[in-house]
């Protein structure tokens, strides 16, 4: 049955410290990759596959929580999650080479991954049916705000400590975590003795491992043009469709397909999707817009984006407040989408002298946006779902948010690479003599720099690299600045499958039978 008084936020705590313990992790390495791959040696190349591994472990994980949640126990599953990252993350600490640390860095993933689900099926045990939407709004604190301060988090430990102290800050949280889980959380059910349905978790992962490894390298390897991107792509449409066929056909599958049955949940991992998409992709273009372009510090930018997770903190818990009063889940995903579309078009607006100042109100807008989408998208998804389906509806869910994010990723780093040849074409083509506008400036540049005591040769070939360099910055400002729509477009392409699920006034998430 559900807790009530203090036991209930205790409970809470804890698995919001495990659920951001996970998430900040996920982006922590990022700005420490220069230095981690100076210490051990490694190429840009191989480096990517520290963050590649990681991400890949997590998605296959993910759909796999609930079985193991049911299988196991739900509170021995979260408790050995935490336990096992966290002495994972002690030996990314120790790692002397990049093999190893990669090796770690999976078993960080694969306990990682089932972390998430698992706190928020805890967190729906928890809470009593009427506050649910409160219940999903303070997970969204971990899913949201772990990957905007994990930057910052990354670039204060690199600047002042080594990159080990990354993974070492986990430890005493994990240890906090794991104290308290043990501690407070509670069985509710008995482990049920199922049988383990080895194939389907074979073809699981080969399915998802080589579909996350596709869409992380596929850009960097000029996608189908590479052999083994290639092989990927046809390894993942064979065991994909046996994987279906597979968890259809067998009597305990280790992916339940059949609860997409619920109208509301199918329609909703749609819209999980598309917020996916576009959290992911906004996390990763704007610290490139901010500092390869605009020239910030890494600590400048995650201070910045920081300002949009104090706005999702402290909106959250409103929004789920607004769910238990009975306004429809359908109207806040709305007001949400809007904010963000508010976002792009501001930040699309920025120009090459823009400052720090003029990203707070963007950000700001962004973290309101965010804020509105995350509980009513997951609340939606999950109205429908019975109670002995829920852990694999939440795991299938979050999933397919981080597959959004994955796809998004690899989408616009696609979209990036072209439309820089594009935008620098088309402003190649006013660079030409026979341009007023072009021999006016070009001329003024050379007569600067001759009055600055430059030869004419140096000063016509200095020059020439200023107008280059300025053909270089507004062709990346351009290019930016599509990424940014096309995130907004994503979300309005969404607004019709939030409105065709179930339109209810005040929303009941069923919770695990006890």
């Amino acid at each position: 049955m559900a807790e009530r008084g203090a036991m209930k936020w205790i409970i809470t705590i804890t698995v919001i410290i495990a659920a951001t313990l996970e998430l900040v992790d996920s982006t922590i390495v990022n700005v420490s990759l220069p230095q981690i791959m100076g210490n051990l040696g490694a190429s840009l190349e191989d480096i990517g596959w520290l963050v590649t591994s990681y991400a890949v472990a997590n998605v296959i994980i993910l759909p796999m929580s609930g079985w193991l949640g049911m299988r196991f126990g739900r509170k021995r599953y979260f408790l050995a999650s935490i336990i096992i990252f966290t002495i994972a993350s002690f030996f990314c600490g120790t790692a002397h080479s990049l093999s190893e640390l990669i090796g770690y860095r999976i078993v960080q993933g694969l306990a990682g991954g089932g972390l998430l689900s698992t706190c928020q099926a805890i967190l729906l045990e928890t809470w009593p049916r009427e506050e649910i939407g409160m219940a999903t709004a303070l997970f969204g604190l971990g899913a949201i705000v772990g990957p905007t301060i994990g930057p910052t988090i990354g670039g204060y430990i690199t600047d002042h400590l080594s990159w080990p102290w990354i993974f070492y800050v986990n430890i005493p949280v994990g240890i906090i975590a794991a104290v308290f889980a043990f501690m407070f959380v509670k069985e509710y059910r008995h482990p049920l003795r199922i049988p383990v349905d080895w194939i389907g978790i074979i073809l699981l992962v080969i399915t998802v491992g080589c579909l996350q490894i596709f869409l992380e390298k596929g850009n960097g390897e000029d996608w189908f043009s590479t052999t083994y991107i290639a092989v990927l792509a046809f390894v993942v449409l064979i065991t994909g469709i046996l994987f279906v066929w597979r968890e259809l056909s067998t009597e305990h599958p280790v992916v339940n397909f059949k609860i997409l049955r619920h109208r509301s949940f199918s329609l909703g991992i749609v819209t999980s999707f598309a917020f996916g998409f576009g959290l992911f992709t906004s996390f990763f273009v704007l610290p490139i817009f901010c500092q390869n372009l605009l020239g910030f510090s890494a600590q400048q930018t995650g201070i910045m984006i920081m300002w949009g997770g104090i706005a999702t903190i402290v909106l959250l818990p409103f929004v789920g407040m607004a769910l238990k009063r009975g306004i429809p889940a359908q109207l806040i995903c709305l007001g949400g989408m809007i904010f963000f579309l508010i976002f792009t078009q501001m930040v699309s607006g920025l120009t090459l002298s823009a400052g720090i100042d003029d990203f707070i109100i963007p950000i700001l807008i962004r973290g309101v946006g965010l804020s509105l989408l995350f509980v009513p998208i997951t609340t939606l998804a999950l109205q429908d779902v019975p109670p002995e389906e829920m852990g694999q509806a939440t795991g299938l869910n979050n999933m397919m948010r981080q597959l959004g994010g994955s796809l998004g990723i690899a989408i616009i780093t696609t979209i990036i690479s072209s439309r820089l040849s594009m935008h620098r074409a088309h402003l190649v083509e006013h660079i030409s003599p026979y341009s007023p506008h072009f021999n006016e400036r070009f001329n003024a540049s050379v007569q600067s720099l001759v009055a600055k005591g430059h030869s004419f040769v140096e000063a016509k070939q200095l020059a020439l690299q200023a107008i280059n360099g300025s053909i270089v910055k507004q062709t990346m400002l351009l290019t930016y600045t599509d990424a940014f729509w096309i995130g907004g477009i994503i979300f309005m392409v969404a607004i019709p499958f939030i409105f065709m699920q179930r339109f209810k006034r005040r929303v009941k998430v069923a919770v695990e039978a006890h």
